[in-house]
């Protein structure tokens, strides 16, 4: 096998790969407008925030449209990939799977196998930057405090999912000092929210737009 010399340097000109996750209602899904040129995988079927953005989309209702969804944006001219949510995803793998496996166990299984290797190859996907979407998980560690995470369906699953992302954001909401709502995304863990930037580039907080911090990072507009 020939060695094919890279430089680290050029990663981020092969797009930027992003996780964020937020609460209900947080607008994760209304962040694939500020993403260049996107197209929306969509398997919450939730899009009406971005209505007036007039974005194009594929539902994904079954393991076959995320395959077809797959090969069309890996041959497609969009420099961005939004899946919305990659938590969605993991419940009509689930399905599928529970329909081919009489035992839960053996279901749940198969579904961490495959979600894997979903994320892998969307992940992966050459000279597009990607936007992956994750629901929100509560869990309480032993010292009673609240932590929150990426959620997805199986302890594994959620677990590994920060792993296969360098970049890994919470979409927080909250209210200042009069009232006022204000969204922002967090870069670094505080030891209750789970966040990670691992190009060094971003600040502990950023505005909500996906397109400024892919540029700070690096990323071309691919």
């Amino acid at each position: 096998m020939a060695i094919s010399l890279k430089r680290t340097s050029g990663l981020a000109a092969n797009g930027v790969k992003l996780l964020v996750y937020g609460q209900a209602g947080a607008g994760k899904t209304s962040l694939a407008m500020s993403m260049p040129n996107p197209i929306v995988l969509s398997a919450e079927g939730g899009l009406l925030s971005i209505q007036d953005a007039d974005l194009p989309y594929i539902e994904i209702s079954s393991m076959a449209d995320l395959r077809e969804a797959y090969t069309y944006v890996l041959n497609s001219d969009f420099a961005s990939v939004v899946i919305d949510s990659a938590s969605e995803v993991a419940e009509v793998c689930l399905n599928h799977e529970k329909k081919v496996n009489k035992d839960p166990r053996a279901a749940y299984g198969a579904m961490q196998e495959q979600m894997a290797d979903i994320i892998r190859v969307f992940r992966d996907l050459p000279n597009k930057h990607v936007l992956m979407t994750a629901k929100l998980e509560k869990t309480t560690d032993e010292m009673g405090r609240v932590l929150y995470s990426p959620s997805m369906p199986g302890n594994k699953t959620g677990q590994a999912l920060p792993y296969f992302f360098d970049e890994v954001l919470a979409l927080r909401v909250e209210k200042d000092a009069d009232g006022n709502t204000q969204r922002a995304l967090m870069c670094d863990s505080d030891g209750l929210w789970l966040a990670k930037d691992r190009s060094g580039k971003l600040s502990a907080w950023e505005a909500p737009d996906l397109g400024e911090i892919i540029a700070k990072i690096g990323g071309k507009n691919v």
